[in-house]
């Protein structure tokens, strides 16, 4: 049997290598873009995986002045759509991950979720 101090030191690594794999997860997840959209296309928003805005486009038939409500709401529908599909990839990313450390699907990280 281990001493207390061997498997102390044990589990201390664990710690260590699953923080280390979960930081660089984080940083993966800023590299990977989504887009989300609304009005068929007519508003765009690019984010990261993390949920980071990396840009908006709004096609120019909407730069009315009468149409500002409508545009509005198109821009919030396309940031709530990049929303979700960056949340479905991180998600995706994340039991990738823990799969791969043996963890069970769904655990959460104090922290990260």
């Amino acid at each position: 049997m281990k001493s207390m101090e061997e498997m102390l030191a044990a589990a201390q690594k664990a710690a260590e290598t699953i923080q280390t794999q979960m930081g660089e997860a984080q940083a993966k997840l800023d590299t990977i873009e989504v887009e989300g959209s609304a009005g068929g296309g007519l508003v765009k928003v690019r984010a990261t995986a993390r949920g980071r805005i990396l840009g908006v486009a709004i096609d120019d038939s909407l730069m009315k002045v009468e149409e500002k409500q409508m545009v509005e709401d198109l821009v919030t529908a396309a940031f709530n759509d990049a929303r979700d599909k960056a949340d479905r990839r991180a998600a995706t990313e994340m039991e990738g991950i823990q799969s791969g450390m043996g963890l069970p699907p769904g655990f959460n990280f104090p922290g990260m979720g």
